[in-house]
């Protein structure tokens, strides 16, 4: 009886809602939910307007002017502040990475670069005290593995540097392209990022590069990038590359012109 009931009331709510939607023209929410978009292969096309006619929310949100515990936001400094590349007062998640000065003039992203779809059948809401305590595996809305490309720890122990680049970063002048000029030459070639400005910033300031490679870091690990070749590259691989890439995933090479690989011999 009790089943019921609760399936007629939330019958009767759908059809509230499916009447409203009808009645001023929207789409409603569980359709919206489980429009195409949201699915491959729909997301992999999906652009940023397509989006944000939906969420635009995540754009037109603005950090608070103090924090609950009564600190003002132009009086901190947000972790994110701590490289000397950002500049501006505090912004968002979505905005630091779609839509600051910065963002805009060294990064490419879009939505779905991020977003690669939702099926809300790996979700298990558990907001109330009938949920099923079994459904506890989910679908990450976001792969890590992707926020790590630009949010790894600095792996200065591969890299030939003695210690963390805010404490050694001196002995190298304070110059990521010292080394880099040579070794490992083809980079930043993916549709996210904006390379030939990311090169020439580098050129100015080592902290756009430490911005990325460490400064902003959420793990304790470092991402394990493809190793693109570039010319001068040695023909053997060290113990720490094995089993890396030779070039980054697909999707992220779309519309992206890759240099020709060296030919046997070429120096740098």
């Amino acid at each position: 009886m009790k089943r019921t009931l609760l399936l007629t009331f939330s019958a009767l709510m759908w059809l509230g809602v499916q009447a409203a939607a009808e009645t001023t023209g929207d789409k409603d929410y569980q359709a919206g939910r489980w429009d195409p978009i949201h699915f491959k292969p729909a997301i992999e096309q999906a652009t940023d307007e397509q989006c944000l006619e939906c969420h635009r929310e995540v754009l037109d949100k603005q950090v608070r002017e103090q924090s609950l515990a009564g600190v003002k936001a132009a009086e901190a400094l947000a972790w994110y502040q701590t490289v000397g590349t950002y500049q501006g007062d505090q912004e968002t998640f979505h905005r630091r990475h779609l839509v600051t000065e910065y963002a805009t003039q060294v990064m490419d992203l879009k939505c779905n670069t991020c977003h690669q779809g939702n099926d809300p059948r790996d979700e298990a809401g558990m907001s109330h005290a009938e949920g099923d305590p079994t459904l506890n595996h989910y679908r990450k809305h976001v792969d890590p593995n992707l926020c790590l490309k630009c949010h790894g720890q600095f792996p200065y122990q591969i890299m030939a540097v003695p210690g963390p680049w805010p404490e050694f970063g001196h002995v190298f002048q304070d110059n990521c392209l010292l080394c880099h000029v040579t070794f490992r030459t083809n980079r930043h070639q993916v549709n996210y990022l904006k390379p030939e400005a990311i090169e020439a910033l580098g050129k100015q300031d080592a902290d756009t590069c430490y911005g990325c490679h460490g400064g902003r870091s959420w793990y304790r690990i470092s991402y394990p990038y493809a190793r693109h070749p570039w010319p001068g590259m040695a023909e053997a691989v060290p113990d720490w590359a094995k089993g890396r890439p030779a070039q980054s995933e697909a999707r992220f090479l779309v519309g992206i012109k890759q240099p020709q690989a060296p030919k046997q011999g070429d120096k740098p």
